[in-house]
């Protein structure tokens, strides 16, 4: 699995129109399922954002959680995450996960960031959506489970 984490202020996700999720302050997130991918790496990404310490303490520095910041998550699926563009010039989208395996593994994704007691809102999977967010710093992390060690 691959996601891009962006620290954010206020955040939305519209399809056709309808807010289907919305945050105030926290982390935006596009999640890419890989073909290959399991339970255990939705797992330990679900840990790693969590747990992420990109929120500036009362020092100003980057020490706090997304929890400790009282921010919250807005989970966007994103199968682009998997291009390939290695050959020519459109992506190959040969190891992004089929949508039922990919939908399973977003779902228990998101349910452990839930676990972890955060709020989390979401767009709709295989739907056309605008993404607006207000990147704070900008702060971006690219998180991909397949370099966990």
């Amino acid at each position: 699995m691959r996601v891009v984490v962006q620290r954010s202020g206020p955040a939305r996700v519209e399809v056709a129109g309808e807010i289907t999720g919305q945050i105030e302050r926290g982390l935006v997130l596009l999640v890419g399922v890989g073909s290959e991918d399991t339970e255990a790496d939705a797992a330990y990404l679900a840990e790693k954002v969590a747990h992420l310490r990109i929120f500036a303490d009362e020092d100003g520095k980057m020490n706090l959680d997304v929890c400790a910041a009282g921010g919250a998550v807005l989970s966007v699926s994103q199968f682009t995450l998997y291009g390939d563009v290695r050959k020519g010039r459109r992506p190959s989208y040969a190891k992004a996960a089929p949508p039922e395996a990919a939908t399973r593994l977003y779902d228990a994704f998101n349910a452990c960031l839930r676990g972890y007691g955060l709020q989390v809102e979401t767009g709709v999977f295989r739907a056309t959506m605008d993404v607006h967010l207000v990147n704070d710093g900008p702060v971006t992390i690219l998180l991909d489970s397949s370099k966990q060690f």
